[in-house]
């Protein structure tokens, strides 16, 4: 069976992609030179989130994610970040690929809050392979990748923040059930309210008065003083 290599040497964000998409670099090699036509390849890639240190900010923003950091030497498991499929064309010996991850700006998704609360540095991930090898300088056989090869490699934050800045530009996004969305409309609508920024701004206002023991504004006056200048409204 031919043995397979492969080392991740680079990663970047896609600029043309729809969504946030990384794109790895791998480089895969195929022992004693053998002649691959074609190669399978399902990767699945995780966060190693023992694998690097933490700083005081960050450790608090991962509370919700692994618990108290007395304990995480327990709770420190992988994370899920994606798993896709990818078909490298044929070649000899040695050659280069890339590799496209979708990725998600969603926080209920633990890859998703665990890189958004990564001040700088890198991540830590781990890229296990699968597939089908198409081998055979004069012939055609079918041989299985195996399922213990892998390539360590560190997505630098930078890259992270650069691709999410690029599709969601200093803003993020909720997803709410429908229900409460209705609910929050209904509110925009009955106060007037010119944008969703100003809606949940409202919200807030009123229960930080009522945490203070003030008695909570009429939450129309409260959004109408506090939008920003220059602040998106709904079209």
């Amino acid at each position: 069976m031919t043995d397979f290599g492969f080392t991740v040497t680079g990663v970047r964000a896609d600029p043309y992609a729809a969504g946030p998409t990384l794109v790895f670099r791998l480089r895969i090699t195929a022992s004693g030179g053998a002649r691959v036509h074609a190669l399978a390849l399902r990767c699945q890639l995780r966060i190693e989130p023992a694998r690097r240190d933490y700083g005081a900010a960050e450790t608090a923003a991962l509370h919700d994610l692994f618990g108290d950091r007395s304990r995480w030497g327990s709770t420190l498991h992988p994370v899920q970040l994606a798993q896709v499929a990818v078909m490298v064309p044929g070649f000899t010996g040695e050659t280069e690929t890339d590799v496209a991850v979708p990725c998600s700006y969603d926080q209920d998704i633990s890859a998703g809050r665990y890189l958004a609360a990564l001040e700088d540095g890198e991540a830590p991930l781990l890229m296990l392979f699968s597939g089908t090898a198409f081998t055979g300088a004069g012939g055609f056989h079918v041989e299985p990748v195996p399922w213990h090869r892998e390539a360590a490699c560190r997505l630098p934050v930078a890259v992270w923040r650069e691709m999410m800045e690029q599709h969601f530009p200093g803003c993020g996004w909720l997803r709410l059930p429908r229900d409460t969305m209705a609910e929050l409309l209904a509110y925009r609508s009955r106060h007037a309210l010119a944008s969703w920024e100003e809606t949940v701004r409202a919200l807030l206002d009123a229960a930080h008065t009522d945490t203070d023991g003030r008695p909570p504004r009429d939450p129309a006056r409260a959004g109408a003083v506090l939008p920003r200048a220059g602040g998106r409204t709904a079209s």
